[in-house]
Order: structure tokens, then sequence, then C-alpha cells
């Protein structure tokens, strides 16, 4: 009997809804989630320990918004989520061991991101507005909608362009209303276009806060109401009865307009006196018509005072205007129109003015009157001028029988006297509607005046000007021009200079010509740019101004000069030495110094490097005795005649005795040697080290002499006058210093030094009352030993002692070793000899 074994099913975790690992309960996912990212774990397992794979899917018809791994169990993205259009996404969510499959439906929560702009509805937003609507009254609600969540999905409200309109809205609900103060008026505008917007309160998308709005018109008509009277349209109103006009025959017709055009009512016309019965009005034309023959009628001119009422739709007469119109009884057309002036008929007139009067403004000056003496139709006549068009324009410009006629300026620009110092016109009357066309012209020539109406302008903003550093004072450096068109003395300039780089020019203040101040020297060493501004101003004090950039122009004015410190130089072997010379030009190549070897004794040694002045020797020199082979001076040091020459043109020149003493390389070691090798081209830095050193050790002398006085007097003791030299011991090393960098020659033998010892040391107190050790004096410079008795066949040497005290022996001392010398220099000489038989062994 054998037991199955049971096989668990395999089961998903629950780690709750704030973990991104789990069986995705209460999941959620913001709709701004980029496609392609991994949004959660699958994770589960099995009873059994067996492996476990993963699976998503969703219902059919559904998108798939998600896709697994099945291995890792990770969820990734696939599909665009849109929280508006879904905002929560189910799936079927499967864990499987192999044999046992699990599946759970879950429902993932698509959370909102601020992707919505607010949307208006109903649009277009047109509203009708009576214009005696009261300030602050609403007119108009408008309405947007935004479909995000929270703050996102919140709207507000305002108006583009505030200070312009005559609008308000109200932030939270978007009522429109009239501003407090404000006022609608038909009659100046009929029509207003106001932009709303409306914004969201802003929210999170993809990980940025961003504010969304969208905006929309509103077309606001004006209504028109009942405020305004009719007025007549045309006048002044002149009529004409002819003698062959019938009876019953039309006159004049007046034309008059209800002043509230949006909403008119209907026109009443009437004769309210004047027309003697002789004449009657159409009430709704307002055809004026004759009643009997002109030539029964009584008078030659007759003033009708006519009404105009506006009639309600209801009847009743709710506003009139008057004007009165002017018939005259004429006989057939036989007048051409006539121009008058002040004193009768007149075919030119003239005036005078000044240039760009305002616009609008009437010519007052031209007194004229045209008139056609016919009667009707026939006095019906346009008027209009010839000449110049766009600059004056003439009112009226139909004209029945007579009328005063005005000039009025359109384009005062044009009327400039620098352009033109008078002005011709033409003024025409021609008649309408007669087969005649009878007309006539007057001249009209008007002069100009001039003003001060323009300023002074440079020919340029800016001058470049360009002088030699060596011009003499008084030079002329540029010639700046302004010119003025006004005439007299409004056209004449006057020039100045001023600013922080003008002291050393001067302007001529009618020319223009700016030159530079007789006492100045201009040196481009010491400042090559100025700039300054030049004036330009009339009578009036009107001005322009033009900057001016003034270069000094280097001119090859020095020559090049050597450092000082470059007469003597030590050179070691395969090390180049440097010679510098400075020129104080200011540009190049004015300052570019060039160097050359112009003269060395012997030739052929030395090398210069043509830009940087390095001095060194050829390169088969190599060591001091080729040196030696070239020239017989044992002291190797040579004259070299430099020359530095600049690049200017002219080019200058400058030659230098350089003395180059040439020595090996050092073998001292130590910072003394490192110390006196960097002093090489610097003797004064070593001198005043020594001096320094000699001075330091002449006062510990004088201390330690002082001292032992001191001493000695208050003992009673009597100082030795001399010393005993005594023969030094034979396993001695003596003490000596180096002194290889103050050598003149070498030393060609080995027996090199040799140490002087004083004669006197260690003698004993011949006064025999002291003869206790003292302390040993100062050493002072020893005597030349004697010459060997034995030198072997070779060339001769030459000794060198080394100095072993910065002091010197008094002449009494060195008698006193001369008096004791013959028992010494035989010991000093066996010494010596014994020393050179072993070095030369």
């Amino acid at each position: 009997c054998f037991l199955a074994q049971a096989d668990y099913a395999p089961y998903f975790f629950n780690n709750g809804p704030t973990s991104k690992n789990g069986n995705m309960a209460l999941f959620s996912l913001s709709e701004d989630t980029e496609i392609g990212m991994q949004v959660y774990v699958l994770n589960g397992t099995d009873p059994e320990g067996d492996p476990v794979t993963f699976g998503i899917a969703f219902e059919p018809g559904f998108k798939n918004y998600f896709k697994v791994d099945s291995q890792t169990g990770i969820v990734t993205l696939i599909e665009e989520l849109d929280r508006e259009e879904l905002d929560e996404v189910e799936a079927l969510i499967s864990i499987s061991d192999g044999q046992n499959k699990v599946v759970e439906k879950v429902r993932i929560l698509v959370t909102d991101a601020n992707d919505e702009r607010p949307e208006f509805g109903n649009m277009p937003f047109i509203v009708n507005v009576p214009e005696d609507t009261p300030s602050g009254r609403s007119i108009f609600q408008t309405q947007a909608v935004d479909r995000d969540n929270g703050s996102g999905g919140s709207v507000t409200y305002y108006l583009q362009n505030t200070h312009n309109t005559k609008f308000a809205i109200d932030r939270h609900s978007g009522v429109l209303r009239i501003k407090p103060g404000a006022a609608l008026d038909y009659e100046k505008s009929r029509m207003h276009f106001v932009t709303v917007v409306a914004k969201d309160g802003g929210g999170k998308f993809k990980g940025k806060h961003q504010v969304l709005s969208s905006s929309a018109t509103v077309t606001i008509n004006v209504v028109d109401v009942q405020d305004t009277p009719p007025s007549f349209v045309g006048l002044p109103y002149y009529g004409y009865v002819y003698e062959d006009t019938l009876s019953g025959s039309e006159v004049f017709t007046v034309v008059a307009n209800d002043g509230d055009s949006g909403n008119p009512n209907a026109i009443h016309y009437s004769i309210v006196s004047g027309s003697d019965g002789s004449f009657i009005i159409n009430n709704t034309s307002g055809s004026i018509m004759v009643l009997d023959y002109p030539i029964h009628l009584k008078k030659v001119l007759y003033e009708l005072k006519i009404q105009a009422s506006e009639i309600s739709p209801e009847g009743d007469v709710v506003a009139h205007a008057f004007s009165t119109v002017t018939i005259r009884v004429v006989d057939l057309n036989n007048h051409p129109p006539t121009f008058y002036g002040e004193n009768g008929p007149q075919s030119k007139f003239e005036l005078t003015m000044y240039e760009h009067p305002p616009e609008g403004e009437i010519l007052r000056g031209l007194k004229i009157t045209v008139n056609d003496s016919d009667q009707g139709a026939n006095a019906k006549f346009s008027l209009r001028l010839v000449g110049p068009w766009g600059i004056f324009r003439v009112v009226p410009q139909t004209i029945l029988n007579e009328a005063q006629v005005t000039i009025i300026v359109e384009n005062s620009e044009a009327i400039d006297y620098e352009k033109y110092q008078s002005l011709s016109f033409k003024l025409l009357a021609i008649e309408i509607d007669t087969p005649e066309k009878f007309s006539s012209t007057a001249d009209i020539v008007i002069h100009l005046l001039d003003k001060n109406d323009n300023i002074p302008r440079f020919s340029t903003d800016y001058y470049i000007a360009r002088i030699p550093e060596n011009s003499p004072g008084g030079s002329n450096v540029v010639s700046v021009t302004a010119t003025d068109p006004d005439s007299g003395l409004w056209g004449e300039v006057k020039y100045s200079i001023y600013g922080s780089g003008s002291d050393l020019f001067l302007i001529h203040s009618s020319t223009g010509i700016i030159y530079s101040q007789p006492w100045a020297t201009l040196d481009a060493e010491l400042k090559s740019k100025y700039n300054f501004y030049v004036k330009a101003e009339d009578t009036e004090g009107k001005y322009s101004l033009a900057e001016v950039f003034v270069t000094v122009l280097d001119m090859n004015d020095h020559s090049p000069e050597f450092n000082e410190n470059i007469l003597e130089k030590t050179m070691i072997i395969g090390a180049p030495v440097q010679i510098e010379a400075i020129d104080d030009d200011a540009e190049e190549p004015n300052n570019v110094v060039q160097y050359s070897i112009m003269q060395s004794d012997p030739d052929n040694i030395f090398d210069i490097n043509i830009d940087t002045g390095e001095i060194k020797l050829k390169s088969y020199i190599k060591s001091m005795d080729i040196v030696q082979n070239i020239t017989k001076q044992k002291d190797c040091k040579w004259s070299v005649v430099v020359q530095a020459k600049d690049r200017g043109s002219p080019s200058f020149s400058t030659t230098a005795v350089v003395k180059i003493d040439i020595t090996e390389a050092t073998q001292l070691k130590g910072p003394m040697a490192a110390f006196l090798f960097q002093s090489r081209d610097n003797p004064m830095k070593a001198l005043g080290v020594l001096a320094g050193i000699i001075c330091v050790m002449v006062l510990i002398t004088v201390l330690i002499s002082t001292a032992i006085f001191m001493r000695n007097k208050k003992n009673n003791r009597i100082i030795p006058a001399r010393h005993i030299i005594k023969k030094r011991p034979k396993d001695y090393r003596s003490r000596t210093v180096r002194t290889g960098w103050l050598k003149f020659k070498s030393y060609n033998s080995p027996s090199e030094k040799f140490v002087a010892e004083d004669p006197e040391q260690n003698r004993e107190n011949l006064n025999c009352n002291n003869n206790m050790q003292l302390p040993s004096p100062l050493p002072c410079a020893p005597a030349l030993p004697p010459p060997p008795l034995y030198l072997p066949k070779q060339n001769k040497l030459e000794w060198s002692v080394p100095t072993v005290s910065g002091s010197v022996a008094s002449k009494s001392k060195r008698q006193s070793r001369e008096n004791h010398g013959p028992s010494v220099s035989s010991a000093l000489v066996s010494e010596l000899k014994m020393k050179l038989e072993k070095k030369m062994m």
C-alpha cells in the first residue's frame, strides 16, 4: 500500500498596498507613467519549494496594459494610461508551480496627473448688452471644465488686457460684468471682444509641477437705445428756384438721421416758419417743393425753418431737431462759380505761415468765399484742391450756391521749409449736375516761414582718428561735420568737445577741426587710446553728440637698452648665458628685439639666439682643454660685442661689450657651493655675503680679545709677545678650506696644497711668571714655504696656498717670522719633500 503525497498549490504574498512586491493588492499607478517602466514585481512561493512562474492577462475586449516576466515576476507598463478615460484596470494575475495554477483578479487604480486643460463649453460666446446697462451688472457667465481631480481640476478665471477693457470677471464663478465706473456707448463702440483665460490649480505631471490654461473670446454686442436726437446731414442747406421752374417742382431735400443708428426711429419733417405759403415739405422724404411759379414769388430769398422729429413705433414724438434751408429764386444757369475775397472777386490768394502747423488746423488767413448766382441745381458744384496731394483738404467739398471755403492741414510733416519755401495749389470749383459744367479756379500760394525744428546731425555717430606720436602740438587730428537744415542763425552749428580724454585736444568751434593742444606731447608708450565726445549745438541749444576715438600710432623712437648686469657673465661649458635688451616702444614690431654678435676675439667661438639673446659656445667646444687650445689666454675671459636691434622702420640698434668668463662645472658640493654657483653672475651678492662673514668674525675677535684682556688684567698676567712654530706630527691631518671656486688657474701637479703653522705656537712663556696655557689667538696668514730641494723633470708647477683666515698678518709679525726662519724652514722643507716624494711615487 502506497500513500500519495499531497501537492499544494502555490500562492502570492500579500505585502499590503504600500508595497511594490506581492499580489498587487490595492496597487495604484499614476496615469503619466511612461511606457516601458517597471511598475511592480509579482511575488509568491510554492509550499513544496518548487519554482514558480507568473502570468498576467486581461478580459477580452480590454487593452493589455501590462506584461510580466514569467520568471522574475517583473511587471512592465506597455500601454499608455488615461485616468479620464479609465480610472481602474482589471487584470488576472497567475502563479504556477507546473502542476497547479492559481489565478487572482486584481484592480489597479489609475491615479490622476495634471494632464488636462480647462475646456470651455457652448462656444462661441456672443452676448448682446444694451448701452444703458449700469456699471457693475453681470452680463454673462463663462464656464470651463477641467477633467482632472484635486487642484488640477479646479478652475479660476481672469481676463487678458485688463487695463484696456471695460469689463471684469469673477475669478471663481466666471461671471462677466461691466467694470465699476465704466459705461457702454453704442455711438462710440458697437462691439467689444474680451478674452477669458481659464487656469487650473496646477499639479504634477511626469515629475514636474505644471499649470494648464485655455482661453476663449467673448463677443459683446452693444445694443443701441434711444438717447440721441436726430441730426441733419449736409449742412448748410441752400436751395434755388429758377425762373422756368414749374409749380410743384422739388426745390431741395433735407436729410436727417436718427442719432441712435442701432435702432433708428422714423423721421417726420415739417416746415416751422419762413415759407410764406410758397413752399411745402414732404413729411416722409424731406423734399421741399415750390407751390407757385417763381415769377409770382414775392421774395428772392426764403429761409425755411425745418423740424425733424423722431416718431416711436407707438406714434409718439421722442426727439426732434431744427435746421434752416435757404432757398434763392434765380434765373437760368448763366453764372459760373466765382471766388470772392474780402474786397470782391479774386483769383489769387496768398498766405504766409510757419512750417509744421498742427494737423487739423484751419488756415484762418485765407478769407475765401465761393458763390454761384444761379438757382437750384445750377448752383450746385464741387470744390477740390489741385496740387501736392495729401497736404491740405478743402471743406466743404459739395456746395449749393455759396459757402465759406475752409482749408485744413492734413499732413504737417510735409509742410517743411527745408523742402519747400512755398506751396502752390489751385482751388477748383466745378458744377455737378449742369450740362454746361461751368467752372472756375483760384490760385493759392502759401509762403512758409522757417522754425528751428531740426537739431544738428553728425555725418556719423563716431569718428576714428589716428595720429603719429611724434606729431607736434597743434596738429590736425580729425574733422567732424554736423549739419542743421534750418535757415539763418538756426542753421549755424557750434562745436565743442568734452570728456575725460579731451584734455590734450581742441576743436575749432566753427569748422569742426579737432587738433592737438599746442603744448601737448603725444606718447604711445604712455597712452595710446583717447576717446571723448564732440557736441554740435545750434543757437537755441539743440544739440547732438558723436564719439571720437583717437589712436596714437606708435613710432620707432626708442632704441633697445641692455640690462646693466650683462657686462660680465660667467659661462659654464655646456650652459648658455642670457643677455637682455628692452625696447620701450609701445607696439610690435617697434619693440621686438633681435640679437646678433658683431665681434668676438677669437672669432667663431660663440653663437647667439636671435630672438632670446642666449649666448652659448659652439657645439664642438665641450671642455676647457678645447678652449685653451683655441687661445693662449689663461684666464679664459673674452670680450664679445653684441648688438640688439629692433624691427621698426627705421630700425634702431644698440651694442654692448659682454665679458664672458668661461669655466667648467663646479665640483663643489653643499649649500655653500650651491650658493656660490648661483651667484656666479652676480659677484656683488657673493662679496656682500663674504663681507658679512668677515664683519661677524671681526666682532667675535674683538669680543674674545676684550674678554682675555680683562681677565689678564685682573690676574696681572703678561701675554706672550710671539709664538713658537712647532712642527706638526706626521699623523696630523691638516684642515683645509675648499676654495676651488676662487682659483684662477688649475693645478697641473698632484702636490696641491700646504698649510703653514705658526712657528711660535706652543712655545713656553719666556717670562716664567705665567706658564698656564692661553687661548690661541686668531690665525694669521702663513708665510709662503721655500721652494723644494728636489723637483722631478716636468712642467713648471704653480703653487697656491689656501687661505685659512680673512685677517692679514702685520709687518712686525712677518719680520719676527723671518728672524726665526732658519730653524723652522729646514723642518718644513723636509716635511714637504717627504710628502712630494710619496705623492710622486
